[in-house]
């Protein structure tokens, strides 16, 4: 049991606080609008390991009009006595120390995600100005700030104002409150993005049940008070994943048990789609990549589920040969695990690495399926489950012959898939472009306009299929996506390699009307979900041809939305023409290449995906692009701008 007390002499110091600023991506990852956040969340983890342990139970995140952010907790309080070989209090050897903090020991944290305890003193080192409140009988107050040194000529971040002060003003809270500003000459961004903050709290609620957390965003006038709340907990989150799917079974199937003083938590549940989403978490952080956890889990579920086939599979079906992944195909899970001393990879903590945590979570899993099975009314499920795995048996023999095609170097049936593709002429891939074009006529201005050399072009004859609930092998029945697999060359779904890919750059090329747009969310659900690497890695990208020609004699400009348009007329003068573009079939090879092909000209949107949001991200395509038709109609009309000028009308499509 932790403690309930707290005080400095808990603080161990490792090594002082430098280098953040030189080397900010070693310890957040990136500058972008990824790292701006996990300053924030290294904040919020830190009061949501009060609550798990026990000592808090409401945590508020607040973004403020001056572009700040605040996290306050009703613990125990920072300790604000005088560290022991610091000298200085608790509180400023938290936030200016690398490496020091309460949770290197299990004393007062048995579990906690924050283990390197560079969290807090980060957040500084990266802020303009950063200001702690505790509240523990009195209110005590410090401020940090960072200003440019003359005699040092260097910025010097996260430096006391002064000494931790005793305000004297008695209260009856407890807890502490952190305002920081982020510096903007560090980030490439200093806006939060509140969809962002609400897709964790609301994933942290679920985690931790019965914690509450708020959020409020006073950067817009009249903004209210978001509440996340779960008493069902990572059952709640299952359920909250699948919705709108249909399930296999009504209710998730859930267990947790203790195994070598680590605690293991698991709700799972199947649907009628084809995808498996396994979310694993160590300690409350978001494990994206995986890990020994997430093995363990999967390594039991496949023990138990093969050992159940055999025993209650029909006698006609005994020679079905499963293995692991046809027990997922379908599958929502999310797998939790509380344990001592967690070795994470990487301070951004993506994988977990402690091995004791395979074995734990496999006998768990096999145990707690080996207890619901033994209530006849719950083993239905296994029933339905091994129903659905025995389909995705049968079709991997046929999946497996489709690959092997498409992997094929030559052949007469390989030439035919890649017949439309107009290849390029240089054999190296890192300088090499696949434009996918919507359209025959698109396809053929890009092909007479592009660069030879180094771009190919691929048109597509009509609509890919949506692949959002359709299995791997349903995928690969259809000619287009056949086609792009071919064409970029690293394979699919688990045998994708993005180091085998014959471009660099892989660009979707389509119309800016409706079906245009469909298009685009159509590949797009096709490469998250079969070449997320290609994502991932930074390969995909997304062509933005222009919506606007403005002309006059022999000047020509280009817009691409309606303020540059503005800007434009401004720039030809009096006596202008504009033309909206319909289409990419709109335009000769010349200003196909002038606006969407030159290199030196063009505008590409690079298509990212943060991993450690994609329960986001999967819910996002799975209300767009899934069966959910009210679902999708309800989120257009939340964030649609209907008062965008635009020629043509946003409809719903229900295929």
């Amino acid at each position: 049991m932790a403690k309930t007390s707290y005080k400095s002499e808990d603080i161990k110091i490792l090594k002082e606080l430098e280098a953040v600023r030189v080397r900010p991506g070693m310890y957040i990852g990136s500058t972008g609008s990824r790292g701006l956040h996990h300053i924030l969340w290294e904040i919020i983890d830190n009061a949501v390991d009060e609550a798990s342990n026990g000592h808090a139970t409401t945590v508020n995140v607040c973004l403020h009009p001056d572009g700040s952010a605040s996290v306050e907790d009703d613990g125990r309080g920072m300790p604000v006595d005088i560290h022991p070989d610091a000298g200085v209090s608790g509180v400023q050897v938290i936030f200016t120390q690398l490496h020091a903090g309460g949770k290197f020991n299990s004393d007062n944290y048995a579990y906690s995600g924050g283990l390197h305890g560079v969290g807090a003193s980060v957040t500084n080192a990266l802020s303009k100005w950063l200001k702690v409140e505790v509240y523990n009988k009195t209110i005590h107050k410090m401020e940090f700030h960072s200003y440019y040194d003359k005699a040092q000529d260097k910025v010097l971040s996260g430096i006391p104002k002064a000494p931790l002060v005793n305000t004297g003003i008695k209260t009856v809270k407890h807890g502490t409150l952190v305002h920081f500003m982020p510096d903007d000459t560090v980030f490439e961004t200093v806006e939060f993005n509140a969809e962002t903050i609400i897709t964790r709290l609301r994933e942290t609620s679920f985690l931790n049940k019965g914690v509450k957390l708020t959020f409020k965003d006073l950067r817009k006038h009249g903004s209210e008070e978001l509440v996340f709340e779960s008493q069902g907990g990572i059952k709640d989150y299952v359920l909250y994943v699948n919705e709108g799917d249909t399930k296999l079974y009504p209710e998730p199937l859930y267990f947790t048990a203790k195994k070598d003083d680590i605690i293991v938590e698991v709700a799972l549940q199947h649907t009628t789609d084809y995808g498996e989403k396994v979310y694993s978490f160590a300690n409350n952080i978001p494990t994206a990549d995986g890990g020994t956890h997430d093995v363990g889990f999967k390594s039991g579920l496949t023990r138990f589920m093969g050992e159940y086939a055999k025993n209650n599979l029909p006698a006609k079906q005994k020679d079905v040969s499963f293995n692991g992944e046809d027990f997922r195909v379908g599958m929502t899970a999310v797998v939790t695990v509380k344990i001592k001393d967690p070795q994470f990879e990487g301070q951004t903590k993506g994988k977990l690495g402690s091995v004791e945590a395979r074995p734990a979570v496999e006998a768990v899993t096999i145990e707690g399926l080996t207890e619901i099975s033994k209530n006849k009314k719950l083993a239905k499920c296994f029933e339905a489950i091994i129903q659905k795995a025995t389909q995705a048996a049968k079709e991997r023999e046929s999946l497996r012959k489709s690959k092997e095609l498409i992997r094929a170097k030559s052949g007469a049936d390989r030439a035919s898939l890649l017949g439309k593709l107009a290849s390029c002429s240089s054999k190296d891939a890192s300088l090499n472009e696949l434009f996918i074009v919507e359209g025959d006529s698109a396809g053929g201005s890009a092909k007479d306009g592009r660069d030879r050399k180094h771009q190919a072009i691929l048109p597509l004859r009509g609509k890919p299929l949506n692949t959002a609930k359709k299995s791997e092998y349903q995928a690969l029945q259809n000619e287009e996506i056949k086609t792009i697999i071919a064409a970029i060359g690293g394979g699919m779904g688990g045998d994708f390699k993005v180091e085998n890919i014959n471009y660099d750059k892989v660009v979707i090329l389509s119309d800016a009307d409706q079906d245009g747009y469909h298009i685009r969310c159509i590949l797009l659900t096709f490469f998250y979900r079969y070449m997320p690497a290609l994502i991932t890695e930074g390969h995909l990208y997304i062509g933005m041809p222009p919506l606007y020609k403005v002309h006059k004699k022999d000047v020509i400009e280009y817009a691409y939305d309606e303020v540059e348009r503005e800007q434009k007329i401004q720039k030809v003068g009096r006596g202008y023409q504009i033309q909206r573009y319909k289409g990419l079939g709109e335009m000769n090879p010349e200003q196909l290449w002038d606006t969407t092909l030159n290199p030196e000209t063009r505008m590409l949107l690079k298509v990212t995906a943060d991993m450690a949001e994609k329960v986001a991200t999967d819910k996002l395509i799975n209300t767009l692009m899934g069966d959910d038709v009210d679902g999708r109609k309800k989120y257009i009309q939340h964030h649609a701008d209907f008062n965008k000028e635009d020629d043509y009308e946003i409809k719903v499509k229900e295929d």
